[in-house]
């Protein structure tokens, strides 16, 4: 088996302008020789690979929303930035700080009431294809191309997981199971998603470089204790502040092979499952490696697919994905550059230049902190294919500059504790916990501040089931709440019938290959969207409704 290829990286990798430009000719050439229907992962974007229509596609549809003068979802992603995220830009629930060129509202297809073009397609229609498999035939039709440079998928999904959530195929691979990012991201709007991470080979052996499953989960635990902890731990030879936090509860990992008292009790022990203290470095083969708060390792890699919704499967995830999202950590800037970065970024923001990222859709698309990220997305017959340059610079907004994420990331910052967040992602027995130095539940708050589901309230399934005469029902909401006795996967996921209707109104999406006008879906007509931006206030400080208290970070 030929071994995977990731992305590229650093001063070696990164295609330059010019040469992505040269590749994608003789990409698009090679496809075009292999006749008629032939699948051709590379094509499309090869035939797209210039200047990008819309430069400001990395504004998220989200921010489109209209506040109708308080109904707030912005919170969740504009607040006060945290450790080396030294971004604070909750100013952004105030006002709508658009270009000239971005005050007309690009994605037009959230503004089309896709329920006319779901009703044509049968239930039996949507069911057969939602449950083809279109990862496989990407994953082949890759393997074989040696004129691409990019990242080509070598995680079995067929061979299955363990009981541990390792991959089978023995790619490295974990699968992250981790409470959705409220709104947008519930299945209830239209797509469900799972995470996997994999760390660099060093990281998954012992010192003397022989592979140890013992030490990958000591350094996988060591990592979600610095990710996902909502403050950040002490050292090892720190005594930490007065009424220190528990520590992040972990998996079993072994101190001895830490060589560190990671839970703070004095003694070195075969098996603990909370880490109060991180170590200086990570363990075996990474014992070079420093452990920074809230910081991933260099080589860290994040596999994520977005699905249809499978209302048959407890999970939600269909076999068919609309995106396959790629990311590695290709560089680990230290908290000068990161803190430097930001300052380059409302730089530019401020003198009216869009974002620039490195890169092309051939590598993939590098932001300032050194991410790169890769996308694929469905083509018009449901086959995944590489994502074009401006389809890339979608993905880049909510992984760049933004106030709330840990790294630019979101997932392994919300995964379940210990264990039981180590496996393939289902909402069922999760509970609706509250974010970090909230007291109330996360779901009930975002429902409170946004007055719906959706940054737009135009789910009206849910303003059915949670706001009946136009009040929110926080009784019943608390009941996948802890201590009540429903669960996350009770409030946030669709009835069989709405799952259908979003599978199919997204399938008229993809029929059409208009993606740079969106890839989210409206059933019934386009409320609380603005086509056209006029002022800059979004009214949200004058109803004196701005929160500064948005965390990724959940408090388990």
């Amino acid at each position: 088996m030929r071994p995977a290829r990731p992305l590229r990286d650093g001063c070696q990798g990164l295609l330059s302008a010019s040469l992505a430009l040269a590749a994608a000719s003789a990409l698009l050439a090679a496809g075009s020789s292999c006749g008629g229907d032939a699948y051709d992962p590379l094509a499309t974007a090869a035939a797209r690979a210039g200047r990008p229509g819309n430069l400001e596609a990395s504004i998220p549809p989200m921010c489109y929303a209209s506040t109708a003068g308080g109904a707030n979802g912005c919170w969740t992603c504009h607040t006060t930035g945290f450790g080396p995220n030294t971004l604070a830009d909750h100013d952004l629930q105030r006002a709508y700080s658009f270009s000239d060129a971005a005050r007309t509202n690009p994605w037009t297809n959230l503004l089309e009431d896709l329920s006319a073009a779901a009703a044509r397609t049968s239930d039996a229609e949507i069911l057969e294809y939602i449950r083809e498999d279109n990862y496989a035939p990407l994953r082949r039709a890759l393997s074989e191309r040696r004129d691409y440079p990019g990242y080509v998928p070598d995680l079995d999904l067929a061979a299955g997981l363990d009981d541990e959530g390792f991959a089978a195929d023995g790619s490295g691979f974990r699968a992250v199971r981790y409470k959705p990012f409220p709104g947008s991201f519930w299945p209830t709007n239209g797509s469900a998603g799972d995470v996997f991470i994999r760390l660099p080979a060093a990281f998954r052996e012992d010192a003397s470089g022989v592979p140890s499953r013992e030490v990958y989960k000591l350094n996988l635990a060591l990592l979600e204790a610095a990710i996902a902890s909502p403050s950040p731990l002490p050292g090892a030879s720190e005594a930490g502040p007065a009424g220190a936090p528990e520590g992040r509860e972990v998996e079993p990992v072994s101190e001895v092979v830490a060589g560190v008292d990671l839970d703070g009790d004095g003694a070195i022990e075969a098996a603990v499952t909370r880490i109060r203290r991180l170590p200086a470095r990570y363990a075996g083969g990474a014992a070079g490696v420093p452990v920074r708060a809230w910081i991933y390792p260099r080589g860290t890699e994040l596999l994520h697919s977005v699905r249809y919704l499978d209302p048959d499967r407890p999970s939600l995830l269909a076999a068919r994905m609309k995106e396959l999202r790629y990311a590695r950590k290709v560089d680990e800037p230290d908290d000068w550059a990161i803190s430097r970065a930001y300052e380059r970024e409302a730089d530019e923001k401020e003198e009216g230049f869009p974002p620039r990222y490195a890169g092309a859709p051939e590598v993939g698309l590098r932001n300032a902190f050194g991410w790169q990220i890769q996308g694929f997305i469905e083509d018009e017959q449901g086959r995944l294919r590489l994502q074009t340059a401006e389809e890339h610079r979608a993905c880049m907004g909510c992984h760049s500059a933004v106030g709330v994420t840990v790294d630019h990331t979101f997932s392994l910052a919300r995964k379940v504790p210990g264990a039981a967040g180590w496996r393939h992602q289902d909402l069922r027995g999760m509970s609706d916990v509250p974010q970090a130095g909230h007291a109330e539940p996360e779901v009930l708050t975002y429902l409170r501040r946004a007055g719906g589901a959706d940054d737009y309230r135009g789910n009206a399934e849910m303003l059915a089931r949670f706001f009946p005469g136009g009040a929110l029902d926080e009784a019943e909401v608390r009941r996948g709440a802890p201590g009540g006795d429903r669960d996350l996967a009770y409030l946030v996921a669709p009835s069989r019938e709405r799952a259908l209707l979003l599978d199919k109104a997204y399938r008229a999406l993809v029929r059409a290959q208009r993606f740079e006008a969106g890839r989210d879906v409206m059933l019934g007509p386009a409320t609380g969207i603005l086509r056209v931006v006029d002022g800059e206030s979004t009214g949200l400080g004058e109803a004196q409704r701005v929160y500064l208290d948005g965390r990724v970070h959940l408090a388990w």
